[in-house]
């Protein structure tokens, strides 16, 4: 009897493993990644790591649709252990997110959160403003969109306490 317990707790952790998993960015994506240091590394110096494989995530400022594909202006900002962008107001600075594809710029609003994983291509100066600003430059190898209201994996709470209302 005591057998069929491990092993239905068993089966239960590793569905629960693999339900904490689902949605967000595929672990063929996640395998291509080659550095995962500080972003505010490469903002530093984006030439000595061009050709690394990332993955950032932040929130949309503005997207741009031309004739070759889509940009999208970034502003950083940490990831969770699920890979979700930090739903805050801190960021180590912005990049620019390039895509041979149309991304819909409905599906892309500002403020939108995301997750990328993408190749570092150099680095690009813009305005922001009246300043000159440096920007990393990625191309997308996948992008992850996140609902601002809903979490990725399920979130479990267990306490013991009192409650009530006076």
């Amino acid at each position: 009897m005591d057998r069929r317990l491990v092993q239905a707790a068993f089966f239960v952790a590793i569905a629960g493993m693999l339900t904490a998993c689902a949605g967000g960015i595929s672990r063929q994506a996640l395998s291509q990644v080659t550095y995962s240091g500080a972003f505010s590394d490469v903002l530093k110096n984006p030439a000595g790591y061009q050709g690394q494989t990332v993955i950032w995530g932040g929130r949309v400022i503005k997207i741009e649709n031309e004739n070759g594909g889509t940009q999208i202006v970034a502003l950083q900002q940490d990831l969770d252990g699920d890979y979700r962008p930090a739903n805050s107001d801190q960021s180590q600075g912005r990049f620019l997110i390039r895509s041979s594809q149309f991304l819909d710029p409905v599906l892309y609003p500002p403020g939108t959160l995301f997750t990328v994983v993408g190749r570092l291509q150099g680095a690009e100066n813009r305005l922001i403003g009246e300043m000159t600003y440096r920007y990393p430059v990625i191309d997308i190898v996948e992008i992850q969109r996140w609902d601002p209201q809903r979490r990725s994996s399920p979130r479990v709470h267990i306490g013991i306490g009192v409650s009530g209302r006076f």
